[in-house]
């Protein structure tokens, strides 16, 4: 039986590696492109970790999982929480290859933390799977959780890389700690591929695209695509074993930051109220510049350790208040709307929601640069959604033109700037390569990151659910049958830890800032 090796590849855009395919640097990604099928692919608005990597697991848009963007937003009841993986409510790929008796692991998934059975063996990634603000985890990321100690026993295994990339002038020790825990990903799984005589791994590089989003195609980002371009070569010996490689979604250089509330409250959207944020960050005191003082006298664990976290958090962020902290410069009795990075909008349902979104929707369509409309499209929510949480979905949510930035900074920047922290960012662009026995070669027209869950079931010869969007993608030889089943239900949603140590991670790579 034909056994199935998926490598996903955070970020990853071919925008990006054909110029390297080009060039020989990648010869490996080349001959997985030239004898197997493959195509860019299309992600869920907005093209961003969290949903993107569940939107593929699961084979459903954010409407079908209760997740839109690394933020809960509700501004009924004045509250913006951070997601984790159990606010995702829905089954996955892998449940329903074990339900259908495959055995299947999961190594470094995003949206994965807390973990949960689901038979084979789980390790929880980032970014949310975190111990502290700065420090990574080293307990409760697996399951079983024993399996923890053998991957630190084994492989000194970490969840994050030590020290944390945070700045584009971190090029030594922060680059090297990268490509470490990236080698590390693949070790493990395929260790677990070959020990377990697992039926399917799946392993994700989340900080791939931390490197893309920094460094963009410079020397940093070449270096791990070399790194991956070994392994996917040393993958490709295994006999009878389908090699997938895909990403959540793609990127382009950044050429535009669009601070999203800094717009709507000077075009009356959103009313503010001064916060100490305004009086610390005019002297220079923002958690940018104490990150990287902290660095250089080498005590960031420990003021990670001794400093209370409300103090913490009154330090500022260069690009303004982030997550829930937002709410405290916003009059929200006077706000009509609030947006999240990248793409959400959210409407306070106080005012005339659909007086509001109407004209919303109009002024953000009319919103250009020297380049032209930064938006190549401005949606209803329910229009791009489907499933049984498209109630709870932004009212609006933009698609960003690529190379537009949308960061979501209450108070820290002017409207339209060049671009700051991010060398590259998201777009819907993302990739698709299959290559193994029982795979025809050939490019695909562009698909659906929702086809890919659909497709892998097929090839291990189950069913696919019902309430899976994609469609089973023409690649097997033989266009074998395609059975349907009806979905699995899942207990309900893991209780959410109340602290910020998801958000304080996010901030720190950049995501919240």
């Amino acid at each position: 039986m034909t056994r199935t090796f998926v490598v996903g590849l955070d970020g990853a855009s071919w925008r990006l590696l054909d110029p390297w395919i080009e060039a020989g640097k990648l010869p490996n990604v080349a001959a997985v492109r030239a004898a197997g099928a493959w195509a860019d692919h299309r992600s869920c608005l907005p093209p961003v970790t969290f949903p993107n990597w569940k939107c593929y697991s699961a084979g459903k848009d954010p409407g079908g999982l209760g997740v839109f963007w690394f933020e809960h937003v509700d501004l009924e009841a004045g509250r913006i929480e951070t997601a984790e993986g159990g606010d995702f409510r829905t089954a996955e790929l892998w449940d329903y290859l074990e339900d259908e008796g495959r055995s299947a692991g999961v190594v470094n998934m995003p949206t994965m933390s807390p973990p949960r059975d689901v038979g084979g063996p789980v390790v929880a990634g980032g970014p949310d799977a975190v111990a502290g603000e700065y420090r990574s985890i080293d307990a409760g990321y697996t399951s079983p959780p024993e399996l923890a100690d053998r991957l630190e026993r084994e492989f000194d295994y970490r969840v994050h890389p030590d020290p944390l990339l945070s700045s584009n002038e971190e090029r030594g020790a922060e680059v090297e700690a990268i490509l470490e825990v990236m080698d590390s990903r693949f070790e493990v799984a395929t260790r677990l591929f070959e020990e377990e005589g697992l039926e399917f791994v799946h392993v994700t590089l989340f900080y791939l695209n931390v490197l893309h989003h920094f460094f963009w195609d410079e020397e940093p980002t070449l270096r791990a695509w070399k790194l991956v371009d070994e392994w996917i070569g040393r993958l490709r010996e295994y006999e009878d074993t389908r090699l997938v490689l895909m990403s959540d979604h793609g990127a382009a250089p950044t050429t535009t930051e669009f601070y999203v509330n800094e717009w709507l409250a000077e075009n009356g959207y959103q009313a503010r109220k001064r916060t100490v944020d305004q009086y610390l960050r005019p002297v220079g005191l923002d958690r940018e510049n104490v990150l990287r003082i902290a660095k250089r006298a080498g005590v960031v664990d420990l003021l990670a350790r001794t400093v209370p976290k409300r103090i913490q958090q009154l330090v500022p962020q260069r690009a303004g208040l982030k997550r829930g902290r937002k709410l405290e410069a916003i009059d929200l009795d006077r706000t009509a709307a609030v947006a999240s990075g990248q793409g959400p909008v959210y409407l306070n349902p106080a005012f005339d929601v659909e007086a509001t979104r109407e004209e919303l929707i109009a002024d953000l369509r009319a919103v250009e640069d020297d380049e032209g409309p930064l938006f190549t499209a401005v949606h209803r929510g329910e229009d791009i959604y489907r499933g049984p949480h498209v109630d709870e979905a932004p009212e609006i949510v933009l698609d960003q033109r690529p190379g537009v930035h949308v960061n979501d900074g209450v108070g820290g920047g002017e409207v339209l700037t060049g671009p700051d922290r991010w060398a590259a960012e998201n777009t819907t662009r993302g990739i698709f390569a299959a290559v193994g026995p029982d795979v025809e070669a050939g490019r695909l027209d562009r698909i659906s990151i929702l086809d890919i869950a659909p497709t892998l079931l097929a090839g291990a010869g189950c069913a696919v659910p019902t309430d899976m969007r994609g469609e089973v993608l023409p690649i097997f030889e033989g266009d074998p049958a395609v059975d349907r089943r009806e979905p699995i239900e899942l207990d309900g949603a893991a209780d959410r830890d109340a602290d910020d140590r998801a958000t304080e991670r996010l901030e720190h790579l950049g995501y919240m800032e």
